[in-house]
C-alpha cells in the first residue's frame, strides 16, 4: 500500500532537516576554529568564549609563519604527501592489476595473506619497522616516511576489485596484437582505472598529510617535522596562545579539505563503483 504524497514529502523533509542538523553540529567546531584564528590575542580565553572575532586580524597567521617556521613544516608535509601519493598510486595500481588479471602460482594464497595483514594493528608493526629503517640508515630522513607508505593492503584490494571488471577479452586482444604487459598496463588498463585512482589518491593524500605517529617516531630533527608533529610541538610551547594554535590547525586542515571538495565527485564515483564491481 503506497503512502499519500503529503506524508512522503513530510517524511523526506524531516530526514533532510535531521541531516542538516547533524551537518551543522559536525561543522560547528571547524567554524569556531576558523573564527578563533582571526581573533586578537587573548580574546578566545574569555568566558563565555565569543563566537566571532571583535576585530578580525591576520596577526596569528603572520606570527605562525614568521616566528615558528611553519612554512618549512608545511613544505615538508606537502613534499611527503605528494611523493607518497604518487608512488603509492603506481605501486598499488600495478599490484592490484596483477592480482586481478595476471595468472601466477600462489596468487590467491598470497592475496589472502595480504588481507590477513589487515587485522594486525599498525602500532604492532612500528617497532620492527623502525628497527629496519634504522638498519637502512633512513631514520630522520624523508625516505624513512615515504618507503613504508609506498604500498598498502587497502590500496591493492581497492584496485584489484575495480580491475576485475575490465574485460579479459580486451587484454587478450592486446596481447595477440603483440603488446607487452607494461604497454597493456599503461596504455589500456591505467586509463580505465581513473575513477578508482582518484579515490585512492584522496585516501592516500589525506592519510599521509594527517599522519602523526610514524613521522613523530622516524623524524627526529625539527627541520624535518611535518605539520601535525610541528603543531603538537608548538602546543607545548604556546599552550596559552589559543588563537595561534587555531591558526595552525586551520593551516593543517585547509589543504586536505580543499582536496576532498575538489575531487569529491570522482572520489564518490570511484568508491561506489569499486564496491559493486568485480
Amino acid at each position: 500500500m503506497s503512502r499519500p504524497v503529503g506524508e512522503t514529502r513530510w517524511r523526506a523533509a524531516g530526514v533532510n532537516a535531521a541531516l542538516l542538523a547533524l551537518a551543522a553540529l559536525s561543522l560547528a567546531p571547524l567554524a569556531w576554529m576558523l573564527s578563533v584564528s582571526f581573533m586578537p590575542r587573548g580574546e578566545a580565553a574569555q568566558f563565555p568564549p565569543p563566537l566571532l572575532p571583535s576585530a578580525p586580524t591576520l596577526d596569528n597567521y603572520r606570527e605562525l609563519f614568521a616566528r615558528t617556521g611553519m612554512a618549512r613544516h608545511f613544505g615538508n608535509s606537502l613534499l611527503l604527501a605528494v611523493s607518497i601519493t604518487g608512488l603509492s598510486l603506481l605501486v598499488n595500481t600495478m599490484a592490484g592489476y596483477a592480482f586481478a588479471k595476471l595468472r601466477f602460482r600462489g596468487r590467491e594464497r598470497l592475496f589472502q595473506l595480504l588481507l590477513a595483514a589487515l587485522v594486525v594493528p599498525a602500532q604492532v608493526a612500528m617497532l620492527p619497522l623502525f628497527l629496519l629503517m634504522k638498519q637502512l640508515g633512513l631514520v630522520d630522513s624523508y625516505w624513512g616516511v615515504i618507503l613504508p607508505a609506498m604500498a598498502s593492503v587497502f590500496g591493492i584490494f581497492l584496485v584489484r576489485q575495480y580491475a576485475r571488471s575490465i574485460p579479459d577479452e580486451l587484454i587478450e586482444a592486446a596481447r595477440i596484437d603483440g603488446a607487452g604487459e607494461l604497454r597493456i598496463f599503461f596504455r589500456i588498463v591505467l586509463p580505465l582505472l581513473r575513477p578508482v585512482l582518484a579515490t585512492l589518491a584522496v585516501f592516500t593524500f589525506m592519510a599521509s598529510w594527517n599522519d602523526f605517529m610514524w613521522p613523530l617516531i622516524v623524524l627526529t630533527g625539527q627541520e624535518h617535522y611535518t605539520l601535525p608533529v610541528a603543531l603538537a610541538s608548538l602546543s607545548r610551547e604556546h599552550v596559552m596562545d589559543v588563537e595561534l594554535m587555531m591558526a595552525g590547525a586551520v593551516v593543517t586542515v585547509a589543504p586536505v579539505l580543499a582536496l576532498f571538495l575538489l575531487l569529491q565527485r570522482h572520489y564518490l564515483h570511484g568508491l561506489l563503483l569499486g564496491s559493486v564491481k568485480g
